[in-house]
């Protein structure tokens, strides 16, 4: 029999409560390495919250979270290093040039010099950031804000790409390229990235976990989720189309 994969983003059992209001509940779900995932949902699904604490950036109220095997609440820095994370907004900088935020990031993560040379070279590529890299950030379009901040996710070269909303606010060409991007890097890396638009988990998952109420509603392949019909119609109802929801997150 082959080998098993191992699994590079894991949540067991995550909750994260505020007071009395539930964000997300008992969230349990395995990628192995090599898959791009799709985390679909409504806007307010909880779908944020998850990735925030997969990230490190925001502790669960209950369970775990780990990236390629490591718990990222007891082995923060270390599971950092294998992990590249998007948000929606990305830590950009606007007084900085790309390439000034580039450098500022291959410094706070203190990596080798030669390493950087290469890594600077090859992410300035892959987001084709070659016409940018000397003007401010606060100048450029959303779209190619977008691709700094998928070129300083990078820049370590992380074995697990997490990404909030990529396409968000993007055009259709800017959309149709940043597609074909996480096409590309799904060839070497584990991508876990979310959106509430259909389109995006057919066109570039290889499986999708829909999440509603905070709650994983669905873990399965485009596929399987259009078996009752369309995606539309399958997603409206998991997520209970137009009845009153009892939790919203963010």
């Amino acid at each position: 029999m082959p080998e098993k994969s191992p699994i590079m983003i894991e949540a067991k059992g995550l909750s994260k409560f505020y007071g009395p209001f539930v964000a997300i509940k008992d969230m349990t779900f395995a990628i192995p390495e090599g898959q791009i995932v799709a985390f679909l949902g409504p806007n307010g699904a909880g779908k944020s919250t998850t990735m925030k604490i997969l990230s490190g950036y925001l502790a669960a109220s209950e369970g775990s979270a780990a990236i390629g095997g490591l718990d990222v609440r007891t082995n923060r820095l270390e599971a950092s290093k294998r992990l590249g994370y998007l948000p929606e907004n990305g830590p950009l900088y606007q007084s900085m040039t790309p390439l000034e935020l580039l450098e500022f990031f291959a410094e706070a993560r203190s990596l080798d010099g030669d390493f950087v040379e290469r890594q600077l070279k090859k992410v300035i590529k892959q987001c084709s950031l070659e016409l940018i890299l000397e003007k401010p950030i606060d100048k450029l379009s959303r779209g190619n804000k977008q691709r700094v901040g998928l070129a300083q996710a990078l820049l370590h070269d992380p074995e697990v790409l997490i990404m909030d909303e990529p396409t968000s606010g993007l055009d259709p060409n800017q959309i149709r390229e940043f597609r074909h991007n996480i096409r590309e890097l799904g060839q070497t890396k584990t991508i876990l990235l979310s959106t509430h638009i259909l389109q995006e988990a057919e066109a570039v998952a290889d499986r999708v976990l829909l999440v509603h109420n905070g709650r994983l509603a669905f873990d399965g392949s485009p596929e399987d989720l259009k078996k009752n019909g369309s995606l539309e119609e399958t997603f409206y109802e998991l997520t209970n189309y137009g009845r009153p929801e009892e939790t919203k997150a963010s």
